[in-house]
Parts: structure tokens; C-alpha cells; sequence
């Protein structure tokens, strides 16, 4: 068999929940395992964050993939009904819908579940992507309380730069001044604003990156906010190469050598999700010692740097990202986020379940 394989840690992804709970107050923690669990697999994040008081995923599949699995905690859709043929769905699965454009609320108006749904009705506070707009929140809030098709309402926004200095409060401003008096539960806080700015907490906070061990912040590393990396990216070296000065290796000849120098090459390309725009000087670990890459990466292999790696050959372990080489780091150097690598792990990966 290939040699790659991602091992994905029950245990760093419970620690990690414990984490965001010890941030989050009083308020409870919706889990976000969209995306398959920002790769880690629904059904492995489903039995690793258990202790959530919710789950948020994005589609009626997903959800109900939930319920068949035994989850009774409430299920937050975050993009909501995408046509009014799920109301009924919703109803029967006891799913919370968030709901952000006034379609939405036809649909509901024309075709009430049998059973009122719990709603999260989200404003634009300023990201300019989903919601209503924030100066219509009164009215909205208004014609959603008579609808006889809802039980109750939380309010919720989304933040556009908790990850950067700029911050949180020119969007939390508004939106609390927007609520006033209504009394009714409120959701901000994703995992920058959860650990960052505690005034965001609200009812419920929704945090989802840190949950598998990456930092929401390019400036501070994981660790240091006391996460652990759930999924761990490793390979072997299938073949060894010796370069002479000047000579080039993989598509393109991006890197040609300075100097005689062994190169490895490793059973990972982009089709396996390593993403295919990461320079060579990338880091990656080998038999222990930190490496680089090499050169462009190619579909199913990259080509790693021996030269501080003297008893490392064929057969010899590679961390892509990891235990010792976090994800933050590699996404860093290849001008993405760890949200994209992550997610984009292949299918054909094996995956490999640790404690």
C-alpha cells in the first residue's frame, strides 16, 4: 500500500473542545464540523466533541448523517433552508435553521412545520456576505415572532477580521445598539473572537478551526493557546536522488542546486491535498529533523531536501504537518490558510484513528 496516511487524534480534538469551553463562560458551545469536519470526518468529530452543547454544520445531509448517528444535542444550519421543501425536514429532525434573507421567511410564513422550529436569525454587521441588514433588525425580529411556525430566536452576526488587529468592535457596537431592548439570546463569537474578546461571548459561541488544533491567528502559534493538532499528515520517502550542481528536479526545474545534494522524494502531491503552490524551502520533517521541500509539487509526490537528513532513504518517515510541524506553519509558507489544507484532504488518504 502507498505509504501515506493522516492520523487524526480523538483525544487533541476532545482537548481542543475543553479549551474553547474554558473561554467560552456561561455561554454553551456550538461545535462547527462543517466541511466533514474541516476534514477530520463527521462521524470521528461527532464522537470527539461530544461534550458540545450543539453541533453547526452547513447542509440538511449533514444534519440528518447527525441524528442517524445518535446526536440529540440541537443542530444549527448555518446557511439555513435553501428551499422551502426542508421546513418539513427541519420539523422532523428538530433542526435549527438560521435564517438571513427574507425568502426565508415567505417560506415559513407560506408553509409553517408542524412542529415550531428554534430559528437563528443573522444580521450584516459589516462582512457583507449573509444577513439581513442590521438597521431592518427590529422589524425583522418583529415579523419573525409572529410567525406561528417558530418557537423561539436567537440573534447572530459573523465576524470579518477577529483574526487581525483591526478587530471586533465595529462590528459588535452596532449590533448590540441594533438589539437594544429586545431580550432576546445572542451568537458572535467564532474561534478568533472566543479567544480573543470575551466580550463577544453572547448564549452561544461557535467555534470551529481551533477545535482541530490550528490558531485562527497568523501571529500566534497553536500551541502557545494551548491546542493540539488533530490531524497528522505523514509519508515515506519512495525514492532517493543525488543532484549535481546545477542540476534541476520535478516539473518546471524550480530548484536547481547549489551544491551535490540528496533529494528524497515522497509518496504526497496535491492530489492528495498538499497544496501544489507550497515553494520549495516548505517545512516538512525527516526521521525527526527538520527538512524543506523542493521544488513545484507534483500530483502524487514532492521532493524533500536530505541534506541535514544523512541516514534518511527509502522507507524513511516524512511529516507533511502535524504533531511536530503544525498546519498554521505550512499554510503560512504556501500563501493559504490551514483552513483550506485541512479541508481539502483527499479521500484516497487512508486515515488512521489515534487516542
Amino acid at each position: 500500500m502507498r505509504p501515506i496516511q493522516a492520523r487524526i487524534s480523538i483525544g487533541a480534538m476532545a482537548h481542543n473542545l475543553r479549551v474553547a469551553r474554558s473561554h467560552a463562560g456561561a455561554a454553551r458551545v456550538f461545535a462547527v464540523i462543517k466541511a466533514n469536519a474541516y476534514g477530520h470526518g463527521l462521524s470521528r468529530a461527532r464522537r470527539a466533541l461530544a461534550a458540545a452543547d450543539g453541533f453547526a454544520v452547513l447542509t440538511l445531509e449533514e444534519a440528518a448523517n447527525l441524528r442517524l448517528m445518535g446526536v440529540d444535542q440541537p443542530i444549527l444550519l448555518l446557511e439555513g433552508l435553501f428551499g422551502a421543501d426542508e421546513i418539513a425536514t427541519c420539523a422532523e429532525l428538530d433542526l435549527w435553521p438560521v435564517l438571513h434573507h427574507a425568502a426565508q421567511l415567505d417560506w415559513l410564513q407560506w408553509q409553517p412545520p408542524t412542529r415550531p422550529l428554534q430559528v437563528f436569525l443573522k444580521f450584516d454587521s459589516g462582512m457583507h456576505r449573509l444577513g439581513f441588514p442590521l438597521d431592518e433588525l427590529a422589524a425583522v425580529v418583529a415579523r419573525v415572532r409572529g410567525l406561528p411556525g417558530v418557537a423561539g430566536v436567537t440573534l447572530m452576526t459573523h465576524f470579518a477580521q477577529a483574526d487581525e488587529s483591526v478587530g471586533v468592535d465595529w462590528q459588535l457596537q452596532p449590533f448590540i445598539r441594533e438589539m437594544g431592548g429586545c431580550g432576546l439570546p445572542w451568537s458572535c463569537a467564532n474561534s478568533a473572537a472566543l479567544l480573543r474578546y470575551p466580550q463577544t461571548l453572547g448564549a452561544w459561541v461557535r467555534p470551529g478551526l481551533m477545535l482541530y488544533g490550528a490558531s485562527p491567528f497568523a501571529e500566534v502559534p497553536a500551541g502557545q493557546l494551548g491546542l493540539k493538532p488533530a490531524m497528522t499528515l505523514q509519508s515515506e520517502i519512495i525514492s532517493v536522488q543525488n543532484l549535481q550542481r546545477g542540476e534541476g528536479v520535478g516539473y518546471g526545474q524550480l530548484f536547481r542546486a547549489e551544491h551535490s545534494l540528496r533529494v528524497g522524494m515522497v509518496a504526497c502531491g496535491y492530489a492528495d491535498g498538499y497544496p501544489r503552490h507550497a515553494p520549495t524551502g516548505t517545512p516538512v520533517l525527516v526521521n525527526g529533523r527538520a527538512s524543506r521541500t523542493l521544488g513545484r509539487v507534483s500530483m502524487d509526490m514532492l521532493c524533500v531536501d536530505l541534506s541535514e537528513c544523512p541516514d534518511a532513504g527509502v522507507g524513511s518517515l516524512v511529516e507533511l504537518w502535524g504533531e511536530s510541524v503544525p498546519v498554521d506553519t505550512v499554510a503560512a509558507a504556501a500563501g493559504t490558510s490551514s483552513y483550506e489544507l485541512l479541508c481539502a484532504l483527499a479521500a484516497r488518504v487512508p486515515v488512521v484513528e489515534t487516542d
